[in-house]
C-alpha cells in the first residue's frame, strides 16, 4: 500500500516551491548587484553636478535696476 501524506501539507509545500521558483526568476529578471546599484548612484550624482555646473543663473542686481 502506498505511503498517507497530508494533502493540506503537500499542497502547501507545492506552492511553497512555486512560490521560490517565482521569485528566483524575478531576481534574475529584476535584481542588481550592489555594485550596479554604487554605479549607477555615481553615474546619476555626476550627470547632477554637470547639469547645475552648466545652468545659467540670471540675476537681476540693484545696480541693473535704473529708476526713472
Amino acid at each position: 500500500m502506498g505511503d498517507v501524506i497530508n494533502l493540506r501539507q503537500a499542497r502547501k509545500a507545492r506552492a511553497r516551491a512555486d512560490r521560490e521558483k517565482a521569485a528566483e526568476q524575478n531576481r534574475a529578471k529584476f535584481g542588481r548587484t550592489k555594485g550596479q546599484k554604487s554605479r549607477d548612484e555615481a553615474n546619476k550624482s555626476n550627470l547632477e553636478k554637470e547639469v547645475d555646473g552648466a545652468r545659467r543663473v540670471d540675476r537681476i542686481s540693484e545696480s541693473d535696476i535704473v529708476d526713472d
